[in-house]
């Protein structure tokens, strides 16, 4: 016979019991690891078709989306069209993008601009009530759709306030995604070119907690935005490091092209200041021009385009350029163009430029190249499927095919609204059919401590951008490449130990991530035996006839 009040305490134990289930277990239809354009625009219109968790490691608002600065590409008017966009994204490409999925994106472009404007983003528009198109580096026509040099920083707003009112998004602000989970975390043996490998979910730690929940979803999307902090100097928030590749590289997804680091050729030359300032590409669409130290125009050396190159050719030439004259840095001059109109186009440039004492209307602007944009990533089919069934992954941790190997400008944003699209099309209609795998363990605690010291992670991450930025930079050889894996490989051994013994936080995990992003990177270029686009070797000779 059970002893009197015995049944009431077994009651409130199964029910504590319960409560900490729920707690260190959630359940998703979607869950959505990043909170940019792409990752927003996905959650938006996957809401149609089930819940939606979003999970982001800073705030809502704090993503690359919000510092572009350029705008979007879209063929709006003629004379433009269709088949010169795709060419100029080609040419970009150095003929290594994925002309199937060129003609897709450009295509549909029209269509996803549309929809952003239905969700209450304003374009700039001119008196008549024609967009107001601009032109960068590598566009033959006026295509750029802006929103002055904020573009970034209005879509994000206008999605941000879109899912935060849509009650069937969930948003969870300062959780960190861990490892996205698979058999392995069944105990099953997962190998890289298995073709049955299945998501679950993921373990998602709560920065204010520490505590680990595990995130078990129907339908995962990794959005996790760029790299560019594996390099000493970015244009990226302090948040992108790399996380969602290198998540999915462990979960033995599949990887490619991350040799193609894009370094924007304009950012604020500025060493005490991260992330660096980016100077927009639209500023040498709309005239200013590139001088060195001595006043040269010195792009028509390198390029017939001039100023208006392509990235990878104009980010090179300023390297050459400052290794020429020992310069920390070279000009970019707009003193020559009308006042009252560059203040209006670019009042954020102006703006913080006036900050470090620079007034672009009369002073020229120091700028270098910095880490700016991945154009490899997770490799993902046209519908965004990796090859891991249930995950999806959009934006740049994505690897679509569209940029080849250097992105045309304002080409990323726009890939990021047409893929999210497709993405949800076609995962909106799986929930129905999947369940959610409750076999997954919780995080396991067992046998760590907390960190003693946290000049351990601060100086291996600076180790790290160093042997990046001086072994793996715009310029590259085979010794370079050789001896920053040796010493990466130093850094990954010492990191892991850190890792097992350590109580999980945000930047043991971040400083993980960049490091397998760094290898990564190094491994591919390694591999590539040839100088094309964005991977330029001093081993190999150019393969088209400029020789630059």
């Amino acid at each position: 016979m059970m002893p009197k009040g015995a049944s009431g305490v077994i009651l409130k134990f199964v029910s504590l019991l319960f409560s900490i289930e729920c707690i260190m277990k959630k359940r998703t239809d979607f869950l959505v690891i990043g909170s940019g354009i792409a990752g927003l625009t996905f959650a938006l219109k996957a809401a149609r078709f089930g819940k939606v968790s979003i999970v982001t490691k800073s705030a809502l608002d704090d993503s690359n989306t919000r510092y572009a600065q350029g705008g979007i590409a879209a063929v709006f008017s003629e004379p433009d069209n269709f088949e010169k966009h795709i060419r100029d994204t080609v040419i970009a490409g150095d003929g290594f993008s994925n002309e199937d999925v060129v003609r897709l994106v450009v295509q549909e472009a029209p269509d996803r601009i549309n929809d952003l404007i239905g969700l209450g983003v304003s374009f700039d528009k001119k008196e008549d009530g024609s967009y107001d198109l601009a032109k960068e580096g590598g566009h033959t026509e006026y295509r750029i759709l802006h929103a002055k040099d904020r573009t970034g920083e209005v879509i994000q707003k206008t999605l941000n306030d879109r899912v935060r009112n849509d009650p069937n998004i969930e948003i969870f602000e300062k959780h960190f995604a861990i490892e996205i989970l698979t058999q392995h975390h069944l105990g099953e043996e997962v190998r890289k070119n298995d073709t049955d490998i299945e998501c679950f979910g993921a373990y998602v730690a709560d920065l204010n907690s520490q505590k680990v929940i595990t995130f078990l979803s129907k339908i995962t999307v990794v959005a996790t935005g760029g790299n560019g902090n594996v390099y000493l100097t970015t244009t990226n928030p302090e948040i992108a490091t790399g996380d969602g590749v290198a998540m999915v590289y462990r979960a033995k997804g599949i990887i490619e092209n991350m040799e193609f680091i894009q370094f924007h050729p304009t950012s604020l030359y500025d060493p005490e200041k991260r992330p660096s300032f980016l100077i927009t590409e639209a500023l040498r669409g709309y005239g200013a021009v590139l001088k060195n130290m001595a006043g040269e125009k010195f792009m028509n050396r390198y390029d017939s385009r001039g100023s208006l190159a392509p990235r990878d050719i104009v980010a090179r030439a300023i390297d050459n350029e400052m290794k020429i004259w020992g310069d920390d840095h070279v000009w970019l001059d707009c003193t020559h163009l009308d006042a009252k109109d560059l203040k209006s186009h670019f009042p954020n440039v102006y703006q913080h430029c006036l900050t470090r004492s620079i007034d672009i209307t009369r002073d020229m602007i120091p700028v270098v190249p910095a880490a700016h944009y991945s154009c490899g990533g997770i490799k993902v089919d046209t519908d965004g499927q990796t090859n891991i069934m249930r995950l999806y992954a959009l934006g740049e941790a994505s690897s679509t095919g569209l940029h080849g190997a250097n992105r045309l400008a304002s080409n990323s944003l726009i890939e990021a609204v047409v893929f999210a699209h497709r993405a949800a099309m076609h995962s909106g209609k799986l929930p129905g059919e999947l369940t959610f795998e409750e076999r997954i363990p919780n995080w396991d605690y067992k046998g760590t401590t907390h960190l003693e010291e946290m000049v351990l992670i601060t100086q291996s991450l600076k180790e790290v951008q160093m042997i990046m930025s001086n072994y793996v930079g715009i310029v590259r050889s085979d010794l370079r490449l050789d001896r920053a894996m040796v010493r990466l490989e130093i850094l990954y051994n010492e990191t892991e130990s850190l890792y097992k013994r350590s109580l999980i936080s945000q930047k043991i995990c971040e400083l993980r991530n960049i490091i397998n992003v760094g290898y990564l990177i190094i491994k591919m270029a390694r591999n590539r035996k040839e100088s094309i686009g964005l991977h330029y070797s001093i081993d190999y000779p150019k393969r088209n006839s400029s020789g630059f």
